[in-house]
């Protein structure tokens, strides 16, 4: 009976996992400067993260029913979201004294901000004036932290019935957090796509920009597009990107019996074929994994490599704009991290030079990808 109604209970959750939910996506016409320096970078950043803590000091004032309707779930791991909330604040505290440091340059939304306390309390009473110059801005701002904290408060009310990218289960999976200020990796997932895709152009574009990203490739579609081109060509195609494995199929990595085999079959095909290329690290599709996969992993020499900026580029949910603001959005925001696109559909390659574009001034880099998650 006992597991019959764990059973039921995972079963829900996971129900309502695959319900609607609306994505946040800013319009940054709404901000009415251009990031054309790292001051002002500086000054987006910091309103960013203070409407930010204001959405999420507010969300603490909600009891455990009112949680629940608001992020549509019957059952939620309250500590798991406490856990979250409190590892938001230390990012939030860190990012805003980097933020600070432009201040002198221009005081705009600078407070005096030294420890935890003196950041909520400024996030308490955080507003946007009608007679200032960002008015425009705020509204939509508010509306798409408001959001943007229910996905996030979503999957941790989730945990760890069904895993995702915003909790880790050990060191020996890695999100980004040791990057330095200003400083993001890029990485696609689901490739490659067929022969002249979206892999090819992206990999292309890349090396033309002097960037690099990592490719988490599927066994099946590395394997697929071998037979189709040749050794040659594959390797020509990651030519100077480092190469991950995301498994054999694109599927839950949590409830599979064969995800081992899935993993080695990967990691075997792609350090064969991309010596040059290959990295040791994994990473589960829609961030799904097993707790207790350490061992596993260990044995393997892999990595998990989860992410922290999402671009929801996925079908039937932003257009490529809306995506490239999200991203820079949260660029904002976080000020380092990795950031996911998917390689097998066609909104990075509109994306990724918008992102390029606004951020062409702003004092930020891009990681190499050889050097990240070491």
């Amino acid at each position: 009976m006992r597991i019959a109604l764990l059973l039921c209970a995972w079963l829900t959750c996971l129900g309502a996992q695959a319900a609607s939910v609306d994505v946040a996506s800013l319009d940054r016409g709404t901000w009415p400067e251009k990031l054309s320096s790292p001051a002002l970078f500086d000054v987006a950043s910091r309103a960013e993260i203070l409407m930010f803590a204001n959405t999420l000091l507010a969300s603490e004032a909600l009891d455990e029913p009112a949680l629940k309707q608001r992020l549509g779930l019957k059952i939620i791991n309250q500590g798991a979201i406490d856990d979250l909330r409190r590892q938001l604040w230390q990012r939030l505290l860190e990012n805003y004294g980097f933020a600070q440091q432009s201040c002198e340059q221009d005081a705009s939304f600078c407070y005096l901000v030294e420890n935890m306390d003196d950041l909520r309390e400024q996030a308490g009473k955080f507003e946007v004036s009608e007679q200032s110059f960002y008015i425009g801005w705020a509204g939509p701002s508010r509306a798409f932290h408001q959001r943007y904290l229910d996905e996030l408060l979503r999957k941790a009310a989730l945990f760890p019935q069904i895993s995702s990218e915003v909790a880790r289960f050990g060191d020996f999976e890695r999100n980004g957090d040791e990057l330095n200020d200003r400083l993001f990796l890029l990485t696609f997932d689901g490739g490659p796509a067929p022969l002249n895709g979206q892999t090819d152009w992206l990999a292309d574009y890349l090396r033309k920009q002097k960037m690099t990203a990592t490719f988490f490739v599927l066994g099946n579609s590395l394997q697929t597009r071998l037979e189709k081109t040749s050794a040659a060509d594959v390797q020509a195609l990651y030519q100077g990107q480092c190469v991950g494995i995301q498994g054999w199929q694109y599927r839950s990595h949590s409830h599979w019996l064969d995800w081992q085999s899935s993993i080695t079959r990967s990691a075997s095909l792609t350090q064969n074929l991309l010596p040059e290329n290959y990295v040791p690290l994994f990473r589960p599709p829609y961030g799904q994994r097993r707790a207790d996969s350490q061992g596993f992993f260990q044995a393997q020499g892999l990595q998990v490599a989860l992410w922290d900026i999402d671009s929801q580029d996925e079908p039937g949910l932003l257009k490529a704009d809306e995506s490239a603001q999200r991203v820079l959005t949260l660029m904002l925001l976080w000020r380092k991290g990795v950031i996911v696109f998917h390689d097998t559909q066609d909104k990075a390659r509109v994306a990724l030079p918008l992102l390029l574009q606004a951020t062409a001034q702003s004092g930020l880099g891009w990681q190499d990808c050889r050097e990240a998650f070491r």
